[in-house]
Protein backbone atom coordinates (compact mmCIF):
# COMPACT_ATOMS: atom_id res chain seq x y z
CA UNK A 1 0.00 0.00 0.00
CA UNK A 2 2.85 2.62 0.51
CA UNK A 3 5.12 1.12 -2.80
CA UNK A 4 4.34 2.06 -6.19
CA UNK A 5 2.08 4.82 -7.44
CA UNK A 6 -0.64 6.61 -5.02
CA UNK A 7 -2.84 8.84 -6.97
CA UNK A 8 -3.70 11.90 -5.59
CA UNK A 9 -7.43 12.77 -7.46
CA UNK A 10 -8.51 16.84 -7.61
CA UNK A 11 -11.93 17.42 -5.25
CA UNK A 12 -13.32 19.22 -8.35
CA UNK A 13 -15.96 22.01 -7.34
CA UNK A 14 -19.49 22.82 -8.95
CA UNK A 15 -21.68 26.10 -7.77
CA UNK A 16 -19.12 25.96 -4.30
CA UNK A 17 -20.04 22.81 -3.70
CA UNK A 18 -17.86 19.38 -3.84
CA UNK A 19 -18.94 18.22 -7.34
CA UNK A 20 -19.44 14.30 -5.88
CA UNK A 21 -20.14 13.09 -9.74
CA UNK A 22 -17.24 14.30 -11.24
CA UNK A 23 -14.96 13.16 -7.90
CA UNK A 24 -16.89 9.57 -8.11
CA UNK A 25 -15.37 9.62 -11.90
CA UNK A 26 -12.13 10.45 -11.15
CA UNK A 27 -11.70 7.53 -8.57
CA UNK A 28 -13.73 4.96 -11.14
CA UNK A 29 -10.63 5.91 -13.47
CA UNK A 30 -8.07 5.65 -11.74
CA UNK A 31 -9.27 2.30 -10.31
CA UNK A 32 -9.77 1.30 -13.86
CA UNK A 33 -6.20 2.42 -14.19
CA UNK A 34 -4.63 0.26 -11.99
CA UNK A 35 -3.02 2.68 -9.59
CA UNK A 36 -1.23 0.84 -6.28
CA UNK A 37 -3.20 3.38 -4.22
CA UNK A 38 -5.16 6.37 -4.06
CA UNK A 39 -4.86 9.86 -1.89
CA UNK A 40 -8.00 11.76 -1.48
CA UNK A 41 -7.88 14.84 0.28
CA UNK A 42 -4.18 15.65 -0.72
CA UNK A 43 -3.43 19.45 -1.45
CA UNK A 44 -4.14 18.51 -5.11
CA UNK A 45 -7.60 17.62 -3.52
CA UNK A 46 -7.86 20.84 -1.86
CA UNK A 47 -8.73 19.26 1.48
CA UNK A 48 -7.88 22.96 3.91
CA UNK A 49 -10.17 24.51 2.22
CA UNK A 50 -13.36 21.78 2.99
CA UNK A 51 -15.84 21.96 5.88
CA UNK A 52 -15.40 18.75 8.13
CA UNK A 53 -18.66 17.08 6.57
CA UNK A 54 -17.56 17.92 2.86
CA UNK A 55 -14.37 15.83 3.97
CA UNK A 56 -15.82 12.98 5.37
CA UNK A 57 -18.34 12.97 2.12
CA UNK A 58 -15.34 12.84 -0.08
CA UNK A 59 -13.58 9.84 1.94
CA UNK A 60 -16.55 7.87 1.89
CA UNK A 61 -16.74 8.55 -2.16
CA UNK A 62 -13.34 7.92 -2.72
CA UNK A 63 -13.52 3.97 -0.98
CA UNK A 64 -16.65 3.34 -2.45
CA UNK A 65 -15.69 3.72 -5.92
CA UNK A 66 -12.56 2.86 -5.41
CA UNK A 67 -12.60 -0.97 -6.00
CA UNK A 68 -10.94 -2.23 -3.86
CA UNK A 69 -7.36 -0.24 -4.62
CA UNK A 70 -6.35 1.30 -0.92
CA UNK A 71 -7.60 4.73 -0.04
CA UNK A 72 -5.26 7.20 2.34
CA UNK A 73 -7.04 10.32 2.88
CA UNK A 74 -5.53 13.58 4.35
CA UNK A 75 -6.55 15.13 7.76
CA UNK A 76 -4.52 17.74 8.08
CA UNK A 77 -6.13 21.15 10.22
CA UNK A 78 -4.87 23.64 12.23
CA UNK A 79 -5.99 22.51 15.52
CA UNK A 80 -5.31 18.71 16.75
CA UNK A 81 -8.50 18.00 18.05
CA UNK A 82 -9.72 18.41 14.48
CA UNK A 83 -7.00 16.52 13.14
CA UNK A 84 -8.59 13.58 15.04
CA UNK A 85 -11.96 14.20 14.56
CA UNK A 86 -11.21 14.07 10.83
CA UNK A 87 -9.37 10.64 11.32
CA UNK A 88 -12.52 9.33 13.22
CA UNK A 89 -14.19 10.24 9.64
CA UNK A 90 -11.78 8.83 7.61
CA UNK A 91 -12.04 5.76 9.62
CA UNK A 92 -15.52 5.70 9.57
CA UNK A 93 -15.61 5.87 5.60
CA UNK A 94 -13.22 3.00 5.21
CA UNK A 95 -9.93 4.37 5.14
CA UNK A 96 -6.99 1.73 4.34
CA UNK A 97 -4.17 4.94 5.89
CA UNK A 98 -4.08 8.33 6.42
CA UNK A 99 -2.19 11.55 5.38
CA UNK A 100 -1.00 13.79 8.14
CA UNK A 101 0.56 17.33 7.57
CA UNK A 102 1.63 20.09 9.93
CA UNK A 103 -0.29 22.65 8.78
CA UNK A 104 -0.61 25.78 10.51
CA UNK A 105 -1.52 29.56 10.63
CA UNK A 106 1.37 30.40 12.88
CA UNK A 107 5.07 29.18 12.10
CA UNK A 108 5.51 25.55 14.35
CA UNK A 109 8.83 24.30 15.74
CA UNK A 110 9.91 21.29 15.63
CA UNK A 111 8.47 19.92 19.16
CA UNK A 112 4.62 21.07 18.27
CA UNK A 113 4.93 18.68 14.99
CA UNK A 114 6.66 15.94 16.84
CA UNK A 115 3.91 16.71 19.54
CA UNK A 116 0.97 16.58 16.70
CA UNK A 117 2.07 13.22 15.36
CA UNK A 118 2.63 11.75 19.10
CA UNK A 119 -0.99 12.83 19.18
CA UNK A 120 -2.46 11.27 15.95
CA UNK A 121 -0.33 7.84 16.60
CA UNK A 122 -2.02 7.47 20.41
CA UNK A 123 -5.53 8.45 18.53
CA UNK A 124 -5.44 6.29 15.69
CA UNK A 125 -4.71 2.40 14.58
CA UNK A 126 -4.61 3.43 10.75
CA UNK A 127 -1.25 3.52 8.97
CA UNK A 128 0.32 6.57 8.74
CA UNK A 129 2.12 8.75 5.90
CA UNK A 130 3.88 11.69 7.14
CA UNK A 131 3.19 14.32 4.91
CA UNK A 132 6.36 17.15 4.24
CA UNK A 133 5.01 19.46 2.42
CA UNK A 134 6.82 22.73 2.94
CA UNK A 135 5.26 24.74 -0.13
CA UNK A 136 2.05 24.43 1.31
CA UNK A 137 2.61 24.19 5.12
CA UNK A 138 5.59 26.50 5.23
CA UNK A 139 7.48 23.77 7.66
CA UNK A 140 10.62 21.65 6.48
CA UNK A 141 10.92 18.50 7.54
CA UNK A 142 14.64 17.53 9.40
CA UNK A 143 16.56 14.18 8.68
CA UNK A 144 16.33 14.22 12.64
CA UNK A 145 13.06 14.82 13.01
CA UNK A 146 12.32 12.30 10.66
CA UNK A 147 13.97 9.90 13.02
CA UNK A 148 11.76 11.13 16.02
CA UNK A 149 8.29 10.55 14.14
CA UNK A 150 9.37 7.65 12.49
CA UNK A 151 10.17 5.95 15.82
CA UNK A 152 6.73 6.54 16.70
CA UNK A 153 3.87 3.48 16.84
CA UNK A 154 2.18 3.21 13.66
CA UNK A 155 4.57 5.55 11.54
CA UNK A 156 4.29 3.40 7.92
CA UNK A 157 5.85 6.13 4.75
CA UNK A 158 7.76 9.37 4.88
CA UNK A 159 6.76 11.60 1.65
CA UNK A 160 9.21 13.82 1.30
CA UNK A 161 9.24 16.98 -1.51
CA UNK A 162 11.37 15.96 -3.97
CA UNK A 163 15.07 15.04 -4.24
CA UNK A 164 18.58 17.02 -5.31
CA UNK A 165 19.36 17.10 -8.39
CA UNK A 166 21.96 14.48 -10.41
CA UNK A 167 21.63 10.76 -9.46
CA UNK A 168 24.14 10.61 -6.83
CA UNK A 169 23.22 13.68 -4.67
CA UNK A 170 19.27 12.28 -5.06
CA UNK A 171 20.50 8.66 -4.22
CA UNK A 172 22.74 9.85 -1.29
CA UNK A 173 19.78 12.06 0.19
CA UNK A 174 17.41 9.08 0.22
CA UNK A 175 20.45 6.83 2.09
CA UNK A 176 20.45 9.24 4.89
CA UNK A 177 16.77 9.49 5.18
CA UNK A 178 16.91 5.38 5.22
CA UNK A 179 20.02 5.46 7.31
CA UNK A 180 18.05 6.70 10.15
CA UNK A 181 14.26 5.33 9.99
CA UNK A 182 13.09 1.83 10.30
CA UNK A 183 12.97 -1.01 7.54
CA UNK A 184 9.40 -1.04 7.91
CA UNK A 185 8.67 3.09 6.80
CA UNK A 186 8.87 3.50 3.43
CA UNK A 187 10.11 6.58 1.61
CA UNK A 188 8.03 8.11 -0.93
CA UNK A 189 8.90 10.97 -3.49
CA UNK A 190 6.64 13.97 -4.71
CA UNK A 191 7.27 16.80 -6.79
CA UNK A 192 5.78 15.25 -10.48
CA UNK A 193 8.96 16.48 -11.86
CA UNK A 194 11.33 14.56 -9.36
CA UNK A 195 9.02 11.25 -9.62
CA UNK A 196 11.33 9.04 -11.40
CA UNK A 197 14.54 10.71 -10.09
CA UNK A 198 13.02 9.79 -6.80
CA UNK A 199 12.27 6.35 -7.25
CA UNK A 200 15.49 5.94 -9.05
CA UNK A 201 17.03 6.91 -6.08
CA UNK A 202 15.80 4.21 -4.03
CA UNK A 203 11.84 5.62 -2.56
CA UNK A 204 9.75 3.05 -2.36
CA UNK A 205 6.67 5.13 -3.88
CA UNK A 206 6.15 8.32 -6.02
CA UNK A 207 2.86 10.36 -4.41
CA UNK A 208 2.01 11.83 -7.66
CA UNK A 209 -0.41 15.03 -8.28
CA UNK A 210 -0.87 14.04 -12.33
CA UNK A 211 -1.09 10.57 -11.59
CA UNK A 212 -4.59 11.66 -10.32
CA UNK A 213 -5.78 13.14 -13.31
CA UNK A 214 -3.33 11.62 -15.93
CA UNK A 215 -2.17 8.08 -14.57
CA UNK A 216 -0.98 5.87 -17.34
CA UNK A 217 2.32 8.08 -17.93
CA UNK A 218 2.60 7.78 -14.00
CA UNK A 219 1.94 4.17 -13.91
CA UNK A 220 4.72 3.87 -16.98
CA UNK A 221 7.34 5.32 -14.82
CA UNK A 222 6.48 3.90 -11.89
CA UNK A 223 6.36 0.64 -13.62
CA UNK A 224 9.81 1.40 -15.43
CA UNK A 225 11.28 2.06 -12.30
CA UNK A 226 10.27 -1.66 -10.58
CA UNK A 227 11.76 -3.07 -13.29
CA UNK A 228 15.10 -1.81 -13.11
CA UNK A 229 14.32 0.42 -16.25
CA UNK A 230 15.65 3.35 -15.15
CA UNK A 231 16.64 4.30 -18.52
CA UNK A 232 12.71 4.49 -19.90
CA UNK A 233 11.84 5.54 -16.77
CA UNK A 234 14.05 9.00 -17.39
CA UNK A 235 12.90 8.66 -20.82
CA UNK A 236 9.60 8.64 -20.55
CA UNK A 237 10.02 11.35 -17.48
CA UNK A 238 11.95 13.84 -19.75
CA UNK A 239 9.37 13.51 -22.34
CA UNK A 240 6.88 15.27 -19.65
CA UNK A 241 9.16 17.59 -19.63
CA UNK A 242 6.29 20.15 -21.13
CA UNK A 243 4.36 19.27 -18.24
CA UNK A 244 7.08 19.81 -15.49
CA UNK A 245 7.44 23.49 -17.18
CA UNK A 246 3.83 24.39 -16.71
CA UNK A 247 3.53 23.49 -13.35
CA UNK A 248 6.59 25.69 -12.36
CA UNK A 249 5.68 28.55 -14.68
CA UNK A 250 2.05 28.85 -14.13
CA UNK A 251 2.05 28.64 -10.04
CA UNK A 252 2.28 25.15 -9.20
CA UNK A 253 0.60 22.06 -10.20
CA UNK A 254 -2.80 22.35 -8.37
CA UNK A 255 -4.35 25.27 -11.08
CA UNK A 256 -2.61 23.19 -14.47
CA UNK A 257 -3.48 19.98 -12.93
CA UNK A 258 -7.43 21.41 -12.93
CA UNK A 259 -6.98 22.64 -16.36
CA UNK A 260 -6.07 19.29 -17.62
CA UNK A 261 -9.03 18.03 -15.86
CA UNK A 262 -11.18 20.66 -17.39
CA UNK A 263 -9.63 20.52 -20.60
CA UNK A 264 -10.49 16.34 -20.78
CA UNK A 265 -13.81 16.84 -19.65
CA UNK A 266 -13.46 15.19 -16.20
CA UNK A 267 -14.55 17.94 -14.33
CA UNK A 268 -16.39 21.39 -15.57
CA UNK A 269 -14.97 24.85 -15.92
CA UNK A 270 -13.83 26.48 -13.04
CA UNK A 271 -13.90 23.75 -10.47
CA UNK A 272 -11.44 24.93 -7.38
CA UNK A 273 -12.50 26.22 -4.55
CA UNK A 274 -13.07 30.09 -4.11
CA UNK A 275 -10.90 32.03 -3.45
CA UNK A 276 -8.84 30.12 -5.58
CA UNK A 277 -9.13 30.64 -9.36
CA UNK A 278 -8.12 28.47 -12.43
CA UNK A 279 -5.93 29.54 -14.73
CA UNK A 280 -6.04 32.46 -17.42
CA UNK A 281 -7.31 31.89 -20.79
CA UNK A 282 -4.00 32.19 -22.60
CA UNK A 283 -2.89 30.00 -19.70
CA UNK A 284 -5.38 27.63 -20.87
CA UNK A 285 -4.41 27.16 -24.52
CA UNK A 286 -1.04 26.94 -23.79
CA UNK A 287 -2.30 23.75 -21.43
CA UNK A 288 -4.04 22.71 -24.49
CA UNK A 289 -1.06 23.04 -26.66
CA UNK A 290 0.69 20.79 -24.37
CA UNK A 291 -1.37 17.84 -23.78
CA UNK A 292 -2.35 17.70 -27.79
CA UNK A 293 1.93 17.53 -28.23
CA UNK A 294 2.14 14.73 -25.75
CA UNK A 295 -0.83 12.99 -25.61
CA UNK A 296 -2.26 13.17 -29.53
CA UNK A 297 0.86 14.14 -31.43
Amino acid sequence: MFTGLSAFPLTPMKNDCVDEQSFSNLILRLAKAGVDSLTALGSTGSYMYLSRTERARVAHLAVEHAGGIPVLVGVGAMRTAHVLENIDDARAAGAAGILVAPVGYQKMNDEEVFELFRAVTNHSELPIVVYDNPGTTHFTFSVELYERIAALPGIASIKIPGVPSGNVAAKAHIDAIRKVIPEHVSIGVSGDAFGAAGLIAGCDAWYSVIGGTLPEPALEITRATQEQDFQQATKRSDQLNPLWELFAELGGSLRVTAAIAEQLGLVERDCLPRPLQGLESSQRVRVAQVLQELFVS
